[in-house]
């Protein structure tokens, strides 16, 4: 009898542990745990009964691991674990570890936790294998038929009852079920919208070099939230400010992206394509449609198209598919300076090598989608703007700051000096965005540059907005102008700081916006029907 109230109390306890994360309130019965203490007890020992106690020892790692991951993609990307979504997700991730942690801490790890989510599952299988032998039939029954309850009525609408590892496991079939739906929803409406799917020429642009930076991280919680507030308010005052010296003029707003915290690609190709883009199996439907987007409308205005991707440093097939005419990736620009733990490259260098490189040596106008990824996790090093932008060449002048500033794993242990350097990192980011404008941006130059997503909740909070800051720069007022006081594309306004308080329009309304103001008189492109409806 001891050992079967000493085995409940330890399973009940494992399997909260692991349910907890999921539920804002705080139960005290895992009810699958109670149902299987109780059947364990009742079943006659044997080589069946050995069995079946390790399968569920099995059971439970797995739920360990689903665990953990579910609580690191809610604080990474702001969404719970989809086992639909993950399993094509792994690859990235392991890559990410790797720029950050290197190869060997990144298997050591895997390893660590492929240990301790064994021995946990060999502990649970243990503990069931040992019941029975000194429990009596009747209290085993009693507790079985406890856990059976409780299972039931965890499965209740709003039970408070007590959690259970099988509604969780059935959330998440339906879950894939869903998802499952909704991508076959996204590639009936490709195929079911023929008018959309073609190219537009956007004749008020046909001599204008079309710029669009994507700031990494670059959220509407850099402006609105009181840890940052501050240092990017500051920022953005002396950004206008030096602009319009310049004789530059600025536009702001918000676009809500459709991801936080990671999966840049679905943010970018959101814009690119007016489609609403937020999972990766949309992502390779979209690819596979031939569906064009804005660099086909440029494309067939006559602008040479080019992809500036630093961060790329391994074969990117989807860049073939989305049709420019030139794609520039790490190992192709020319840079001889350290990598900074994730980024390859600094902005600046990114910035100088583009104009140098790339604009200078055009013969057409151009459409260019720039990654500006010094603004990337994990935020260090933070380097400094070069004042003398003539001594960048190619890049060895940052040799200066190889190894500077403390090792991502050493950082990332305090989470306020994590949001101290993330802060930083975006500062540098515009500044030095800014100082290309200043140099660079002309009459024929409409530059945008946006944020691709939300940085994690970590650094946001929970349930913050998924709104990204947009800034439209232009010498010509009239390129800027139409951004303003339209309904079309709502809640952009002049200078540099944008709506604390209206919220964006989705990124999806992006590119059918500039077919409307920039295309042929009598345009009627409509926004595109996957716009998300908010819940």
């Amino acid at each position: 009898m001891k050992r079967l109230i000493v085995t409940t109390l330890l399973l009940n306890g494992l399997f909260l542990a692991l349910l907890l994360p999921r539920y804002p309130w705080i139960p005290w019965i895992a009810a699958d745990a109670l149902l299987l203490t109780g059947l364990f007890a009742v079943l006659p020992g044997g080589r069946s009964k050995q069995l079946l106690a390790g399968a569920i020892g099995v059971l439970y790692a797995l739920l360990a691991f689903f665990a953990l991951s579910d609580v690191l993609i809610r604080q990474s990307i702001g969404r719970p674990f989809n086992l639909y979504l993950e399993l094509g997700a792994a690859g990235s991730v392991f890559d990410l570890m790797e720029s950050n942690l290197g190869l060997g801490l990144s298997l050591l790890v895997i390893l660590v936790l492929s240990v301790a989510f064994a021995g946990l599952g060999g502990y649970v299988g243990r503990l069931l294998s040992q019941l029975g032998a000194d429990t009596p039939a009747r209290a085993g029954r009693l507790v079985a038929a406890a856990g059976a309850i409780a299972v039931a009525a965890s499965w209740l609408p709003q039970s408070t009852v007590g959690l259970s590892a099988s509604r969780l496991a059935a959330t998440q079939i339906q879950l894939a079920a869903d998802t499952h739906q909704s991508t076959l929803a996204f590639r009936q409406h490709l195929e079911d919208t023929p008018d959309a799917a073609q190219a537009t020429p956007l004749a008020g642009l046909v001599d204008t070099d079309v710029i669009l930076g994507f700031i990494e991280s670059y959220g509407i919680s850099a402006f609105t939230d009181p840890r940052y507030r501050p240092l990017i308010s500051l920022r953005l005052d002396q950004m206008e400010e030096a602009l319009e010296e310049d004789g530059l003029h600025i536009v702001t707003g918000r676009l809500r992206s459709p991801v936080q915290g990671g999966q840049s690609w679905l943010a970018h190709t959101t814009l690119l394509s007016g489609q609403w883009i937020k999972t990766q199996l949309d992502y390779e439907i979209f690819l596979a449609s031939d569906f064009p987007t804005l660099i086909d409308d440029l494309d067939t205005t006559g602008h040479e198209t080019v992809a500036v991707m630093p961060a790329i440093t391994e074969a990117w097939p989807e860049g073939q598919a989305f049709g420019y005419n030139r794609i520039y990736e790490s190992s192709t620009m020319d840079y001889r300076g350290p990598a900074f733990n994730w980024v390859t490259m600094p902005d600046q260098y990114t910035w100088s090598w583009f104009q140098r490189s790339v604009r200078d040596r055009a013969e057409t106008p151009l459409f260019a989608e720039i990654a500006l990824i010094s603004s990337h996790a994990p935020w260090v090093p933070v380097l400094p703007v070069l004042k003398d932008w003539d001594s960048i060449g190619d890049g060895e002048t940052f040799n200066q700051w190889k190894d500077s500033g403390e090792a991502p794993a050493s950082l990332w242990r305090n989470p306020e000096r994590v949001r101290e350097h993330y802060g930083r990192a975006l500062d540098y980011a515009l500044n030095v965005a800014t100082e290309y404008a200043i140099r660079h941006v002309d009459n024929q130059t409409l530059l945008v540059l946006i944020g691709d997503h939300q940085p994690a909740p970590l650094i946001t909070g929970e349930k913050a907005s998924r709104d990204v800051i947009v800034h439209i720069i232009s010498a010509d007022p009239e390129l800027v102008a139409p951004f303003v006081a339209n309904d079309r594309l709502p809640g952009f306004r002049w200078g540099a700081q944008p709506d604390r308080d209206r919220e964006g329009p989705a990124m999806a309304r992006f590119r059918p916006f500039l077919q409307q103001q920039f295309g042929e008189p009598g345009n009627t492109v409509e926004i595109s029907a996957t716009e998300p409806v908010e819940k």
